[in-house]
């Protein structure tokens, strides 16, 4: 049996060398507007980042109002993420942990979010990590789901790294990130084929004109909603 690959190590590097997102990925503010319930005040409504990293998302959720919560494999990130809050005087349930054993009560949260996170697990760690997504998100909770698609350029710029990974890219947007799994439509479904209603399965392609060959980043944009 294949061990799941659930974090790479590299992004413990990357957050202990000072790297750091501060603010909010526009997809994800988005998502936030559009599918968080309002039916009840901000605070009753619960949001969990899955590799929230320094928790810029989760910073402008709580800036927002919405109560907040995320997990992240790398210690720095973390530490860096509960220092900003404390800062701004923002509440946010910040934790190191495991994508696949997610430390949350049984349908928690109304919304979860993954923004390019879940794609550095393993294809067996990443099943893993979806499965415990909805078992933490309530009956109709929505979910946020953007892995990088298998048309991206660095796709064939790297070396196979097992369970499906491609690892050592030197080409690309993705150049030098670590570890990744880029996934293809077939597998979206796969992942979310049990429990859940899609709303979107959008596939995103950017050309950089300027790059040899015209450089492509892709990513899907999935919104899948709890059924059961």
């Amino acid at each position: 049996m294949t061990e799941p690959v659930s974090f790479d190590r590299i992004w413990e590097e990357k957050y202990a060398a000072g790297h750091a997102q501060r603010y909010p990925w526009d997809v994800v503010v988005s998502f936030v507007f559009r599918n968080a319930p309002r039916d009840r005040p901000r605070q009753d409504v619960r949001i969990l980042e899955v590799g929230c990293g320094t928790a810029s998302n989760l910073w402008f959720a709580a800036r927002e109002g919405f109560s907040v919560a995320g997990i992240d494999g790398s210690e720095s990130a973390i530490d860096y993420a509960k220092k900003r809050f404390a800062e701004d005087g923002l509440d946010g349930d910040l934790r190191v942990g495991d994508f696949t054993a997610l430390d949350f009560a049984d349908g928690s949260f109304d919304c979860v979010i993954d923004r390019g996170a879940l794609t550095c697990c393993g294809f067996s760690a990443l099943k893993q990590a979806v499965s415990e997504v909805r078992r933490v998100l309530k009956p109709g909770g929505r979910f946020f789901f953007n892995p990088y698609a298998d048309s991206h350029s660095s796709a064939r710029a790297g070396s196979p790294a097992g369970d499906g990974l491609t690892n050592d890219i030197t080409g690309g947007s993705l150049t030098g990130v670590g570890q990744i799994l880029f996934v293809g439509r077939q597998q979206v479904c796969e992942f979310l084929a049990d429990g859940w209603a899609l709303h979107q399965v959008q596939r995103l392609e950017l050309t950089d004109m300027l790059a040899p060959e015209g450089s492509i980043h892709a990513e899907w944009r999935v919104i899948a909603e709890k059924t059961s």
